[in-house]
């Protein structure tokens, strides 16, 4: 059962829409780090509530993820994942020199977020990573997922493009990340992750790659989850546990699900500037990785179920609700629920995370598009002061992936 609703005498029932550009920094921010954003300008990184009114058109998609690239070492645990995404608007077209002409193929998984408008997005000459939904951007591999927001308030602005801002991170995260651990090392010395090095890349590349001669603004939240482990390298060996390392800034989360517990053992803690105005990467933002990003170390199970969500998913559902569904979803589909499959389906193997996803983003959707449900987001707004009702409208996206241990 949903929580009550506050007494309606104090909080008049109206849709919920917050004050448009609430985020808008002070202007001492604004000055005191605009040396390192090149040629952005004294634009102000805006609110992403600001574009809340706008209708959605879309609907929500789900797919599985490649695995991870020969390249790579091969580690004691994998993730097996699958995404779900719901954009509450089109998203604005990435500008050239980012975007090449549609490609021959309408399955391309890298390509911009609606199969009906396959175009290729490139950026120093690679395929961009991941997916694009609206103004977010996901990416999901067997040793890494990531959800990224990007601020939408951006796409009211001539050269505001949160959307590839929040693609380009996640593409240049994932590059560093792999640069790193296919790099030759001494005699004796094994990898171990970097995460705040990694993020840090990621947002100098993303500077420079809008700021030549493209002036592109935007800022967006990152929040990440690689797969690594403790003990011995070798994946039989009893005592090699996995080990996540996420890496958050700002108000995406990353929550890990033990379903046999029907237990949340872990989730990443919001950071905000004010309310709805949460700590971003980009365009005359303070933040930055080195200074704000928060490393967590959680150890997992096999079987445990790791999520990383953008705001869509936890401003419409409470900690609780996302739990339960969760498990509800993989014992439907041990049940055999969601589609045939290949092998065993055992804590929603072979295809099971996909449909988690796509169950966890429907019932997210559902509260969203209701002016009359009680969210999460209704109570912050009303604990600020401001009268408040329903969901709240916004980009939806998640990544779910089931801990497995690599069989040799």
């Amino acid at each position: 059962m949903r929580p009550s609703l506050p007494s309606p005498l104090r909080y008049p029932r109206i849709v919920s829409r917050p004050p448009p550009k609430r985020c808008l920094l002070p202007t001492c921010y604004q000055n005191r780090r605009r040396h390192s954003y090149g040629n952005h300008g004294p634009t102000s990184p805006p609110s992403r509530s600001s574009s809340s009114s706008s209708s959605s058109s879309s609907s929500t998609s789900g797919g599985e993820t490649p695995p991870l690239a020969d390249s790579c070492p091969k580690l004691p645990f994998r993730f097996e994942t699958g995404f779900a995404l719901f954009a509450k608007r089109t998203p604005r077209p990435f500008p050239p020199p980012f975007l090449s002409p549609p490609s021959g193929s309408f399955s391309d998984p890298l390509s911009t977020h609606h199969q009906s408008r396959d175009k290729r997005a490139f950026v120093g000459g690679e395929i961009i990573r991941g997916w694009t939904n609206g103004d977010d951007a996901v990416y999901a591999s067997d040793h890494f997922i990531c959800a990224n927001d990007g601020v939408g308030a951006w796409s009211a602005r001539p050269r505001g493009h949160a959307g590839l801002w929040s693609r380009l991170i996640l593409h240049f995260w994932v590059a560093a990340m792999q640069e790193d651990m296919v790099k030759s090392r001494p005699e004796g010395q094994s990898y171990h992750p970097d995460p705040i090095q990694y993020l840090q890349q990621a947002y100098e590349r993303t500077v420079e790659a809008t700021s030549e001669g493209n002036d592109c603004q935007g800022t967006t939240t990152v929040t990440g989850a690689q797969l690594f482990y403790k003990g011995e390298p070798n994946a039989s060996a009893p005592n090699a546990m996995p080990l996540l390392y996420v890496t958050n800034l700002g108000d995406s989360q990353v929550m890990v699900v033990r379903t046999k517990a029907h237990a949340m053992v872990y989730k990443t803690t919001e950071q905000w500037h004010w309310f709805d105005c949460p700590r971003q990467l980009g365009t005359n933002s303070p933040d930055t990785p080195t200074e704000n990003a928060v490393v967590d170390t959680v150890e997992l199970q096999e079987g445990d179920v790791v999520l990383a969500m953008s705001d869509g998913v936890i401003d419409n559902l409470w900690d609780h609700e996302i739990v339960t569904n969760v498990c509800q979803s993989v014992e439907r589909w041990e049940a055999g629920e969601g589609g045939p499959t290949a092998g065993s389906r055992a804590h929603g193997a072979n295809g099971g995370m996909t449909f988690v996803a796509e169950e966890l983003v429907k019932a997210a959707k559902q509260i969203a598009l209701d002016p009359f449900a009680e969210s999460p987001f209704m109570e912050h707004a009303i604990d600020e002061g401001l009268a408040s009702a329903g969901g709240k409208l916004d980009d939806i996206s998640v990544v779910a992936a089931l801990c497995r241990r690599n069989v040799t």
